[in-house]
């Protein structure tokens, strides 16, 4: 049970800073605390731990024009950050994980302003059927943690300049653009800005968790820890990796989302396995990929490394590979015939 709560905000717009932050407050988040952080980046793509960079954003352009590619812990897709964005983290012990409560404040702060808002999915807030927040989850150890975007006066024209958005993607979604499905804030309000919407969100995470909140200062924390984190986050390798020549791709869009694995081979086995997703699991995927390493090169022998690793119900927090996921992810393979 939840019984008190912290606040911290950031002055940071570095990204590698930011999700330094992030981390370092998920693994010192104490017992029976939730902890709201409060977060902006400068011209940042942001990617899911599992998606390949190349593919999602344009790297070289994002770069040229002085941004940042950035990677982070949790699943899910790449969003465009700039100073018209606020981002928001809920770090709570797992046992207190509540999305539904979690995302209550959010819509608390954007009803206030007088905004109708729903729900859509597992991971989008909309406003008139535009989605002005998406959202990600993460858990390691005994703590989780569920972070995503507010768009309030984000430059729709620089976002569209920087991600590549896969074709599937959009049709499986329905739409036609990147800018058909999203909206910021200040379009339905003027009253909102990135202050005042972090006014209120102060006020709503009071009113949502009950009692006052405690300030929690960014000095205070440990800054070796910190440092260390923000370099892990800096790294090429963290953010971009190697980039290994496949031999063999096996794709497919479902509801969840989409997923390729791609496998190289070498004297008839698996010598390097990588899966790259924009689902919202993040801890499923590193482990497939060990489970294929050094095995024959055959679709049976790769199903039945795999079947027992895939949850056949939801996880424990609601988003990772669920049962239709899982079998979803078999019939790739079932497909192939090698």
């Amino acid at each position: 049970m939840i019984k008190h709560t912290r606040l911290i905000t950031t002055a940071s717009v570095n990204p590698y800073h930011n999700l330094a932050l992030e981390e370092l407050l998920m693994e010192s988040n104490p017992p029976e605390c939730c902890t709201l952080y409060l977060w902006q980046n400068r011209q940042t793509v942001v990617i899911g731990q599992n998606q390949n960079a190349w593919q999602e954003c344009r790297v070289k352009e994002l770069e040229e024009d002085g941004g940042h590619l950035a990677r982070r812990l949790s699943g899910g897709g790449a969003v465009f950050h700039d100073l018209g964005n606020l981002n928001f983290t809920f770090l709570v012990p797992r046992a207190d994980y509540d999305v539904a409560r979690q995302t209550q404040v959010i819509e608390e702060a954007a009803t206030s302003f007088g905004l109708t808002v729903e729900r859509s999915g597992r991971n989008d807030i909309l406003v008139e059927g535009r989605k002005f927040s998406g959202n990600a989850f993460y858990k390691k150890g005994k703590n989780a943690y569920h972070h995503g975007t507010i768009l309030i006066n984000v430059d729709m024209s620089t976002m569209g300049r920087y991600l590549n958005v896969q074709p599937d993607k959009l049709q499986s979604k329905g739409v036609r653009s990147v800018r058909s499905r999203v909206a910021n804030l200040g379009e339905f309000s003027r009253d909102i800005t990135v202050e005042t919407m972090k006014q209120r969100l102060e006020g709503a995470f009071e009113k949502v968790y009950g009692g006052p909140v405690e300030r929690l200062r960014e000095e205070d924390l440990d800054q070796k820890a910190l440092e260390a984190l923000e370099e892990k986050y800096a790294s090429f390798q963290w953010r971009l990796g190697k980039k290994i020549p496949f031999d063999k791709e096996i794709a497919g869009r479902f509801p969840w989302g989409g997923v390729k694995i791609c496998l190289g081979i070498n004297g008839g086995r698996v010598e390097k396995a990588r899966i790259f997703s924009d689902a919202m699991d993040s801890e499923c995927f590193p482990q497939l990929e060990q489970a294929l390493m050094g095995l024959p090169y055959s679709s049976v022998a790769l199903l039945q490394a795999i079947r027992p690793l895939l949850p056949q119900e939801g996880g424990e927090l609601g988003y990772e590979m669920d049962g239709q996921m899982g079998r979803d992810f078999c019939s790739l393979l079932e497909g192939e015939d090698f």
